[in-house]
């Protein structure tokens, strides 16, 4: 029997994969939002919990853990060549940009991996069992019900394990509680666009999973494809 192939699961894949490279490399610069110092990447970074949400809500949890897995695999090859490039000597970087924008990699890079993961679990965990309790009805209250969820949990994280001791403790959990809201607001402002994707991915792709029996161990690992 042959297995039957999606055909966009891979270029969401991709894409996943993109914004995850993008934000391991510019986490580190902060921006002033409201008064607030936080992290650039909550200006696209969100991208990344509109992908798992149409992972888990086409293709399911699984098929969302296991582009996870890809896109965590990624970013530490990634990181680790960051770190190369950091450390090696330049003979045409007098002013030393390579370490200074790559040499604070390592931290960031393991802020974000930790953030990642857990953010990406709870949030397709929390959709998925929504989209059972709710029949598959009321789209919209499981989109942004779990990225409620998974960027409080990938924010704190990240801001805590990377950025603790170089902001002061109520700039951070200000820092904290403003890029959580502020990546939480982008999912509800691209709800519509999420709509208007999901459904079409359904169709085209003849999927509409739902995780009924479905082991939700985070740590299971196979491929996607």
């Amino acid at each position: 029997m042959q297995q039957y192939r999606f055909k966009y699961l891979g270029l969401i894949t991709c894409l996943y994969i993109t914004f995850q490279l993008v934000s391991d490399v510019s986490a580190g610069k902060l921006i002033t939002l409201f008064s607030f110092p936080v992290s650039i990447t909550v200006l696209f970074f969100p991208f990344t919990y509109i992908f798992s949400d149409i992972l888990t809500e086409v293709y399911g949890y699984s098929r969302a853990r296991s582009v996870l897995w890809i896109v965590m695999l990624c970013s530490v090859i990634a990181g680790l060549i960051y770190s190369l490039v950091a450390w090696l000597p330049a003979i045409n970087d007098p002013n030393g940009a390579y370490p200074a924008v790559l040499g604070q990699v390592p931290r960031i890079l393991v802020g974000g991996w930790l953030a990642v993961f857990a953010g990406d679990i709870a949030n397709n965990y929390t959709l998925a069992k929504m989209k059972i309790w709710t029949g598959g009805k009321h789209l919209w209250s499981r989109t942004i019900t779990s990225t409620f969820i998974g960027q409080l949990v990938n924010t704190t994280v990240f801001y805590i394990v990377a950025l603790y001791g170089k902001l002061p403790d109520n700039i951070l959990f200000q820092s904290i509680m403003t890029g959580w809201l502020l990546k939480t607001a982008v999912e509800i402002v691209f709800t519509p666009l999420t709509y208007l994707v999901v459904n079409r991915l359904k169709a085209v792709e003849n999927s509409d999973v739902y995780d009924t029996d479905t082991n939700f161990n985070p740590l299971i690992i196979k491929t996607p494809f």
